[in-house]
């Protein structure tokens, strides 16, 4: 079994409050779960309205795989998030069992 993560650390510089920084993610995490069939979460940044930090995890059966399906999770977001700029993006394959 063969576990993929990334780390994917976002700006949202229009948002003015938290409530609007969250209805973001919000829609940004559940369009990731549908689309990639992956887990998804903001892990860090809870309380800085500008700054969201995701996480993003895939099981696979191959190590090829997972690193696709994490490369193609980041060009979704750079293509169809225009309100959010990717700050950062770190993404980490293993092996488990």
């Amino acid at each position: 079994m063969v576990i993929g993560t990334a780390r994917v650390v976002l700006r949202l510089a229009e948002n003015g409050t938290l409530k609007d920084k969250r209805q973001v993610v919000k829609s940004l995490l559940a369009r990731l779960r549908n689309t990639f069939n992956v887990a998804t979460a903001e892990v860090d940044t809870l309380d800085d309205r500008r700054t969201a930090t995701i996480g993003i995890a895939c099981v696979s059966n191959d190590a090829r795989h997972a690193d696709e399906v994490l490369a193609k999770v980041l060009r979704f977001i750079e293509e169809t998030r225009l309100d959010a700029e990717v700050v950062s993006f770190e993404t980490e394959i293993g092996r488990a069992f």
